[in-house]
């Protein structure tokens, strides 16, 4: 006959603890969740003491503010609660998959206040060597890859897992600013650096083919604009008439121009505080300014009632902002028709940098034009360039000294000084 579940005395606020039928002990307690309502918790031992441990373990976590819910509790909570309100809602699509894809499936049901550097660390090693057509189950659907028994091997990149690291250490950096965590644990894992993205810039020669074959364009003044300033395709398409001084040749970047999921095309601040700024416009950019104005003009009256007045400086031909897929469309158009290699249109910017940098312009200049948040940013993705300078800024010393062999040679030291 099975012996009846045994409740002993316990202390005050040691909370419920008795035998199972199994012989285990139980222990049960009221402890802090994450969204701050305390609720039930079980836990098991071998005796009374490790149950009663256990529990005790529990209740002073809580009561230092330390959640028992999973991390993915807590990161559901904190993308609705707290990154919501802080990012942009395109960044915040993007934590949202990276949660829903990677961290949640990896680590959602391990305990917030139990997360370890080495739970981290090896979430990170497996999601590095995991075919992630076969995690996500994108197999089955499609009858591919390891479904029919030929996996295709379909790892993350390097810096789409420097990606997820980083939410993860956001995400936790807010627990430890809130008191629900002591530390933030992802922050003791490292991972290698991110290679910057190669890119190729356009050389003089092949930018001047560019403001060439755009003079023609309806974009002409865009075009322009976007290879002699660095403006991003967001700044340029969130231009007002009211941003330019085309007597004192300025322009002032308040704003972006972004398709949203929720809001359509949507005027946003700049990418941070430091890429709102004011800038001066060369005297090309000027004169074709002023053409687009006249140019615009004419479509205003054309368009007659159909015309949407939205105060912008590159519009559609009635007026309506251009949305910034269909320009990336109509720029490869472009350099298919002017027969100029494929870019893509940020690459403009890029060309931006390196065509002064290979001036001999200063590094704050360019900082402060890109409107980076701080030249250490522009210092990383310019490297390579600053890099090649140095080496034939190298060669031309080298080319002087070694062309003083074939001249007289100075008079020693000694000789000079008396």
């Amino acid at each position: 006959m099975t012996e009846p579940k045994r409740k002993t005395a316990r202390a005050n606020g040691e909370g419920t603890i008795y035998q199972r039928k199994d012989g285990r002990w139980e222990a049960a307690g009221y402890v802090l969740a994450s969204d701050g309502i305390r609720k039930r918790v079980r836990v098991y031992g071998s005796t009374r003491r490790e149950a009663a441990d256990k529990l005790a373990e529990k209740i002073a976590d809580s009561n230092r503010g330390l959640p028992v819910a999973t991390l993915g509790d807590y990161l559901t909570y904190w993308l609705g609660s707290v990154a919501i309100h802080r990012l942009r809602e395109n960044t915040h699509t993007r934590y949202t998959a990276c949660v829903r894809l990677h961290l949640i499936p990896g680590l959602g049901t391990k305990k917030i206040a139990r997360l370890t550097a080495k739970d981290v660390r090896t979430f990170l090693d497996r999601l590095r060597t995991t075919c992630q057509c076969c995690t996500q189950g994108l197999d089955t659907e499609r009858q591919a890859c390891c479904a029919i028994g030929e996996c295709c091997q379909k790892q993350l990149s390097p810096s789409t897992l420097i990606y997820v690291h980083s939410v993860l250490k956001s995400a936790l950096e807010q627990a430890v600013r809130e008191d629900e965590l002591p530390r933030n644990v992802a922050r003791n894992v490292k991972t290698t650096t991110d290679r910057p993205r190669r890119f190729q810039p356009l050389t003089v020669t092949e930018a001047r083919q560019f403001l060439d074959a755009a003079r023609p364009d309806r974009l002409h003044a865009l075009y322009e604009l976007a290879l002699r300033t660095g403006l991003r395709k967001g700044e340029l398409l969130g231009l007002l008439w009211e941003d330019l001084d085309l007597t004192t040749g300025t322009a002032s970047i308040r704003r972006s121009l972004q398709r949203t999921r929720t809001g359509g095309l949507t005027h946003l601040p700049t990418k941070t505080r430091a890429s709102e700024r004011r800038i001066a416009l060369p005297t090309e950019c000027l004169h074709s300014l002023k053409e687009h104005k006249q140019q615009q003009d004419k479509e205003r009256g054309t368009a007659g009632s159909a015309w949407q007045d939205s105060g912008l400086v590159f519009t559609t031909p009635t007026g309506r902002p251009l949305d910034p897929a269909n320009l990336t469309r109509r720029f490869r158009s472009f350099l298919d028709r002017a027969g100029l290699r494929r870019i893509r249109f940020h690459d403009l910017r890029h060309s931006t940098a390196t065509l002064l940098l290979e001036q001999g312009v200063d590094l704050v200049v360019i900082k402060e034009l890109l409107g980076h948040a701080h030249i250490g940013v522009t210092a990383g993705v310019y490297a390579h360039v600053r890099l090649r300078l140095q080496r034939q800024a190298i060669d031309t010393l080298g080319n002087t000294l070694g062309s003083a062999d074939d001249g007289p040679e100075d008079p020693p030291a000694a000789a000079v000084v008396r």
